[in-house]
């Protein structure tokens, strides 16, 4: 419980995907509040949307890529001044490159970097955007079945 109006508090549930291609990671350019910042393909988990559709959605709605899943890197907790976040970073192999679809509102473009370009960014979006790329060189990796998407709804 919250303790100032009684609801029910939750964090945000959010997925991103680290996407690498040649030494570079699919990122996102976006205005958000006012900056352009930088962040993997990411987004909230829509109701009764699982977090590997959610993960998928998100990267093609921000960079007009169709990715696979490989594995989850790794499961992230941050707070700020927005809210609190708990966030599902995914692996993700690039398929399929659709240059005519319309991006996000808010995205400005899609574009890869490497991680030193990465780390060297004033504007990244949250310290999770560098720890997921991070992770990822350091061979986290963790199976796909080891989440599991259980809907009672039909």
């Amino acid at each position: 419980m919250h303790p100032q109006n009684g609801a029910i508090w939750r964090p945000d549930v959010t997925v991103a995907c680290i996407v690498p291609q040649g030494g570079k990671f699919l990122l996102v350019e976006e205005h958000v509040r006012g900056r352009r910042v930088l962040n993997q393909p990411a987004g909230h988990l829509e109701p009764d949307e699982s977090l590997f559709a959610a993960a998928l959605r998100e990267t093609r709605e921000e960079t007009g890529w169709d990715v696979e899943l490989t594995h989850l890197v790794g499961i992230y907790q941050w707070a700020n001044a927005d809210g609190s976040f708990l966030r599902f970073t995914f692996a993700a192999n690039p398929l399929h490159h659709d240059t005519t679809r319309t991006l996000d509102d808010g995205i400005v473009r899609a574009l890869w970097m490497t991680h030193d370009e990465i780390a060297a960014a004033a504007n990244l979006r949250s310290p999770m955007v560098l720890r997921g790329v991070e992770d990822f060189l350091a061979g986290r990796r963790v199976p796909l079945d080891h989440l599991q998407y259980l809907c009672a709804r039909p």
